[in-house]
């Protein structure tokens, strides 16, 4: 069940703008699928979906990874970053983001989408990302990068 939940999840995405769980949730009962908001909240995290832009002020889920240009993508790192991200801290070549609860994941994934060329990986927990950048000597750059992203 689970499964093939999570499979008509992200087939309803390709076919249709989803900007809201209610409305995956619409989706979902229209496909014979009840579920809960909370399985529906798991399901997206599971799925690693992101938010991306769908339009001038509108939004909608995504597989991660899926193509949107950079320009969107610094765009999108810039409002997410004003939304969700509490602090930038660093030591030696690692960064630390500290995020609101819940909103690390999706930082993460834009931080990834604009591809820095320093940042080798970041991996995200619930609150805090650790971004690896390479040469050491690049880290106050990105971290310079990244508090301009707050102002």
């Amino acid at each position: 069940m689970k499964l093939r939940r999570q499979q008509l999840i992200l087939e309803i995405i390709e076919e249709k703008p989803i900007a809201t769980q209610e409305e995956l949730a619409r989706e979902l009962r229209a496909r014979g699928i009840k579920a809960t908001q909370a399985t529906i909240s798991r399901d997206i995290k599971e799925l690693q979906l992101v938010k991306i832009p769908a339009g001038k002020d509108s939004y909608r889920y995504a597989r991660p990874g899926q193509q949107i240009d950079l320009h969107r993508a610094q765009d999108r790192l810039r409002r997410m970053f004003q939304d969700s991200v509490i602090g930038v801290d660093f030591c030696e070549n690692l960064v630390v983001v500290k995020t609101l609860p819940g909103g690390a994941q999706s930082v993460a994934s834009a931080i990834d989408q604009v591809n820095w060329k320093e940042i080798i990986g970041t991996v995200a927990g619930d609150d805090t990302i650790l971004i690896v950048v390479k040469p050491k000597e690049k880290v106050t750059v990105v971290v310079e990068r990244l508090k301009s992203l707050l102002e």
